[in-house]
């Protein structure tokens, strides 16, 4: 078993065996095909909602008829071709938003990710949770996570399953107006861990694990094996599924990402209001120098586009796209959409992040090996330093030492030669003493016996004296 392979991904009751997440593309360039067939080899296969029923032939007669048929349709087409993890992208500002979630709960899709707008009020949580559906907001910052979770555990006693929190170099839409996309503390690796910790207080109070999955500019194993270590557990990637044979889009569409260079993408001004990052073409470069090219609106998808005041009909333009007909529409992507050089099978994409995941993952072991020499090196030359410094403590230690023991040396010879002085002085006096005691003794005998008592009270010997 190799222990650097990519770990699993789990949302809710189940498992990915691949912490990957397919990002949705509307309008139509992820349907069955695409997210079935990452669902098979392991990762998370998203159906896009989107302008879904732009497939079917009688979308401008009913809009929302054919979007709910096609959302319907592509859901049990991808469950026949794969058993592996199937969600669904829908768009919250959506004016069908309900009708689809309603076909998704009803068809049981594996996770509901949820963006364009907040998923707070009227969500059928009670039904989502009965059909064993998680939930997956899609997020641009940590205060949009703990607003959502908030409401949930106020108004459902519940919280999701995981989030999406969305960087400023994704494709499509974006949550960050435009002169913030190059701000540092709005990068998707500031962004990740202000998600992290504003969910930490949730999983806590409801003693789950509750997974943040990285989305934009992911391009390469490095990149996924980057944000895992930052603490996410898994990842979205979009651009790069593009580039295969099983997306649902023309290859005219996937050619198109093939062929540009980083000087075609570029930031749009979205009809819906928002900034968007796309593949410059003559399409844009028209819309964007004033040129008109709306006939009608086939229904009203989103409440805040005015068919009367947009240069174009964003979904009309996006389904072109998904056919080909890039004269009239243009190509989402993401910002590493130049990096891609060939169109290859699901399998084989999914196979060479992996690979370039383990290789990455072993080079960092590498790089931490020779980080820990480094710092083992480095405390060496500071405990060598130490070493030094204590050494010459020590020495001065030991100076001072021999100096202080030569003046106590010369002070205890001095005590030394006046005690012998007073030995000397001493001696002298008992040997007079002893002298006249013997005098004694010759001219009185008869006190003879009295003298020998006195004798007796000092030395028989003269006092030992030491020599010089």
């Amino acid at each position: 078993m190799i222990f650097f392979k990519m770990p699993r991904l789990a949302i809710g009751r189940r498992t990915a065996s691949l912490p990957i997440v397919q990002g949705g593309m509307g309008v139509g360039i992820s349907l069955s095909g695409l997210a079935a067939a990452v669902a098979r080899r392991g990762g998370v296969g998203v159906i896009a909602a989107n302008g879904i029923g732009m497939i079917e032939p009688d979308y401008y007669a009913d809009g929302r008829a054919a979007n709910i048929r096609a959302m319907r349709s592509e859901l049990r087409k991808a469950r026949e071709k794969s058993s592996g993890l199937i969600g669904v992208n829908i768009m919250v500002a959506a004016n069908d938003f309900q009708q689809l979630l309603d076909v998704c709960i009803e068809e049981k899709a594996d996770a509901l990710f949820m963006g364009a707008g907040l998923p707070i009020k009227n969500i059928p949580v009670a039904r989502i949770r009965a059909a064993g559906i998680a939930v997956v907001p899609i997020v641009s910052s940590g205060r949009a996570a703990d607003l959502i979770f908030k409401y949930w555990a106020k108004a459902y006693a519940d919280v999701p399953d995981a989030v999406v929190v969305e960087g400023p170099l994704a494709g499509g839409h974006l949550g960050f107006r435009a002169e913030k996309l190059q701000d540092a503390d709005q990068q998707l690796e500031v962004l990740v861990p202000q998600v992290i910790a504003a969910l930490a207080p949730f999983a806590a109070a409801f003693r789950r694990k509750i997974p943040v999955i990285a989305a934009g500019g992911i391009y390469d194993g490095a990149d996924i094996l980057r944000f895992l270590k930052l603490g996410a557990q898994g990842v979205q990637m979009a651009t790069r599924f593009v580039a295969t044979d099983e997306c649902d889009a023309d290859r005219r569409f996937k050619e198109a990402y093939v062929a540009c260079r980083p000087g075609d993408i570029g930031i749009i001004k979205s009809p819906v209001g928002l900034p968007g990052r796309a593949i410059r073409n003559p399409f844009l470069e028209n819309a964007a120098a004033g040129v008109r090219n709306v006939k009608r609106c086939a229904w009203r998808c989103l409440e805040q586009c005015d068919i009367r005041h947009a240069d174009y009909c964003i979904s009309v333009a996006l389904d072109n796209a998904r056919q080909g007909l890039l004269d009239q529409g243009f190509a989402f992507c993401g910002a590493n959409a130049h990096r891609v050089d060939k169109i290859v099978p699901v399998a084989e994409l999914l196979d060479s992040l992996k690979q370039e995941y383990e290789s990455a993952f072993v080079q960092s072991l590498v790089t931490l090996k020779d980080d820990s020499i480094q710092a083992i090196e480095r405390k060496f030359a500071g405990l060598r330093h130490d070493y030094a410094q204590a050494r010459q403590h020590l020495l001065c230690l030991r100076r001072e030492a021999e100096k202080a023991w030569e003046t106590r040396r010369e002070s205890l010879r001095e005590d030394y030669e006046r005690a012998l002085r007073l030995a000397e002085k001493f001696k002298a006096e008992y040997d007079v003493a002893l002298k006249k005691l013997n005098d004694l003794k010759v001219r009185f005998p008869e006190k003879l016996a009295e003298l020998q008592a006195i004798a007796r009270r000092f030395p028989a010997e003269p006092l030992p004296i030491p020599a010089r």
